[in-house]
């Protein structure tokens, strides 16, 4: 069974390097044009029967829109899709909206540790979590596809995937670049997942 995942298009918080998180923030001209040329290789991908696949998006503006415009691309109906709740990304807690940068003058020892076991770390607030909290929530979506699926998610929740689908390292998992112009192609059988050229 085959799971494309794509990232939404870029933010100005995400220019910025701002720890976006669960906050709703919009993606940009570069994030639309993102989004479809995203949609224009995937339609290529799945040649005449895109039907074969359930499309399903983070509930978040930026995933949705991103969703959307990659559909247009396709030829498809922008909103043929449905949203889930364990798709949205990672909270980061009370940083959402802060650079790491305006963080370190405040709080250079949570910093610091962060640094140490990123993939463990949780930062201050409420309903914070790690990027393993995250994974069990992800997990659970996964055991949950019955067909092939298109999915439009964040960074974290890709992390997630190379960490339960190909056993990635925590370390490596924390650390992978996870772009905006690419899609992920994971052969859930296999245990494969790789970048497509």
């Amino acid at each position: 069974m085959l799971l494309f995942a794509i990232r939404h298009g870029q933010t100005d918080w995400n220019a910025e390097r701002r720890l976006q998180g669960q906050k709703d923030v919009d993606i940009n001209d570069i994030g639309r044009a993102q989004a479809r040329g995203n949609g224009a290789q995937l339609a290529a991908i799945l040649g005449a029967h895109p039907e074969d696949f359930d499309f399903v998006a983070s509930p978040l503006a930026r995933t949705r829109e991103t969703m959307e415009l990659v559909r247009a691309a396709m030829g498809l109906p922008r909103d043929g899709y449905r949203t889930d709740e364990r798709l949205v990304e990672v909270s980061f807690g009370s940083w959402e909206g802060h650079t790491l940068r305006e963080l370190k003058a405040t709080q250079r020892e949570r910093i610091d540790e962060r640094k140490r076991s990123k993939w463990d770390f949780i930062p201050p607030g409420d309903f914070a979590e790690s990027y393993e909290i995250l994974s069990w929530r992800v997990g659970s979506w996964l055991q949950s596809l019955d067909r092939p699926t298109v999915c439009v998610t964040h960074g974290g929740v890709i992390r997630a995937f190379f960490r339960l689908i190909a056993d990635v390292s925590k370390e490596e998992a924390a650390e992978i670049e996870i772009r905006q112009d690419r899609i992920l192609k994971i052969d859930l059988k296999q245990k494969v997942v790789g970048w497509v050229e």
